[in-house]
């Protein structure tokens, strides 16, 4: 018994010197002693796999978190450069006259106030380095339960007896799967950069607010067939791409709205243990397609949670509310063009369905960005305009308070009514004394608020929810 418990002991001084050349570079020129690593034999690790793959995470994760985002940057610019085609004059030069006189059409379907900078065309590799950030702030929170994932799998793998040492390696085990994840998100961003038209492409605000921009190569590759004529599509295309950036750049808090509830599902995500262990067990670095297939189909991650049903339907309300208002503005914008109902109903179908690489990211982080219910928001959002006008449509975004709900998407009847009644001057007007009673009483429950409602609140709150938020 003594003699196994100095074995146990000699291994795990084995492991932590092991673990410590690896996190701290050791005195050796980072390279690990062949004879350390026999000695794990025990472990029922082979000592060449290990080498080679401790070789590897080594000179790849020595950087740290920013180093694995720069991976991924790296992989998404490789893979978009690949094919990319510079601009040429001539395509800037239409591209440039689209959006001038889309601008103009605008001006007379909406409200919203334009672009202090004019929409322009960019290649596919400027669209990976301005949208990058974003793909960042929604794929970190899935990033990290893998993670967490692994860091569980290795304390549970190596049993008690090592168990400080998995956990002193926590932090190496939160940047490999950190690294994994960030690598095939590299690598579906950098083949997204060869499907996407337009900035807004996608449905979410990628690009930084106040941009508008087509990739000319993708625009060529959309309309090939479609045998409508290239200014036509250029300017229902660029007409599109205005409205969207200006809805994301005049509501600033719908495009913190959008990113919190993405935020909010992707929290949820809890990765599939069982999985990654078995692909862990027999997981040769040299080869690594089973890990990435694995990744990329999603079957890392279980079937969503009740919660995260809840969160996917108010984001799907949020992001179909959006696409159906700028459907109608496109749509009354270029109405003097002969084939906008033809380029409108390709757009549409293109929407729904999605490219691959888009459907390689709903299996990366949970998450299909598709506006389901968009026809049905573009029916209200065209109810609306034709009882009210466009100046009282387009002041629903002016506050996240106003903007309609999901009820409003089944039967905008109530919404419109409201409405009217408010531009006729015959809106009820509030009971004040009921007010104050019914914030008397959550006050003494606890449920209210601090300075609900109050402007210096929205001040202090750019997304407007400061009032506990309204359901959207």
């Amino acid at each position: 018994m003594a003699h196994d418990d100095d074995d146990d002991a000699s291994q795990g001084d084995d492991l932590n010197e092991l673990l410590r050349r690896l996190l701290g570079g050791g005195t050796d020129g980072g390279q690990l002693d062949p004879e350390l690593l026999s000695r794990l034999s025990g472990m029922n690790i082979d000592p060449a796999t290990l080498q080679q793959m401790m070789t590897q995470m080594q000179a790849a994760f020595a950087g740290g978190e920013e180093a694995t985002w720069e991976m991924a940057s790296r992989q998404a610019l490789q893979i978009a450069g690949q094919s990319d085609l510079a601009v040429s004059s001539a395509q800037r030069s239409d591209l440039d006259q689209a959006f001038s006189l889309a601008n103009l059409w605008l001006g007379e379907a909406t409200t919203v106030p334009e672009l202090a900078q004019p929409g322009g065309a960019i290649t596919r590799a400027r669209w990976v380095e301005l949208t990058l950030p974003v793909w960042r702030e929604l794929a970190e929170p899935v990033s990290g339960s893998i993670a967490d994932a692994m860091t569980a799998a290795l304390v549970e793998q190596t049993g008690e007896e090592f168990g400080e040492v998995a956990q002193g390696a926590g932090r190496l085990m939160r940047t490999v799967g950190g690294s994994l994840f960030a690598t095939q998100l590299g690598q579906v961003v950098g083949r997204l950069s060869m499907e996407v038209v337009s900035g807004g492409d996608v449905g979410i605000p990628l690009l930084p607010a106040g941009h508008a921009a087509i990739l000319p190569q993708n625009f060529a590759d959309f309309g090939a067939g479609l045998e409508i004529p290239d200014d036509q599509l250029a300017l229902a295309t660029a007409t599109r791409e205005l409205a969207h950036a200006r809805l994301f750049r005049h509501a600033k808090w719908l495009r913190l709205d959008v990113i919190a509830q993405i935020g909010e599902f992707a929290r949820g995500i809890r990765i599939d243990v069982s999985a990654l262990e078995d692909v862990a067990s027999r997981f040769d670095p040299s080869s690594p397609d089973e890990l990435r297939q694995l990744l990329e189909s999603g079957a890392l991650i279980p079937p969503r949670s009740d919660q995260q049903n809840a969160a996917l339907s108010r984001l799907e309300d949020v992001l179909a509310t959006v696409e159906g208002w700028v459907e109608v503005v496109t749509a009354d914008a270029t109405a003097r063009l002969p084939h906008a109902d033809r380029i409108a109903e390709v757009v549409r179908r293109r929407r729904a369905v999605g490219g691959p690489a888009e459907k390689a990211l709903g299996s990366l982080v949970g998450l299909e960005l598709r506006p389901r219910r968009a026809r049905e928001a573009a029916s209200m959002w065209r109810a609306i305009t034709d009882a009210v006008g466009v100046a009282a449509r387009d002041a629903l975004w002016d506050y996240p308070d106003l903007m309609p709900t999901s009820a409003d998407i089944d039967d905008p009847s109530t919404l419109i009514a409201r409405l009217q009644a408010d531009a006729a001057g015959t809106a009820p007007e509030p009971d004040e004394f009921d007010d104050a009673l019914r914030q008397l009483l959550a006050e003494e429950s606890g449920d209210a608020p601090r300075a609900a409602g109050t402007d210096d609140e929205r001040d202090d709150d750019p997304t407007g929810t400061a009032d506990g938020g309204r359901p959207v």
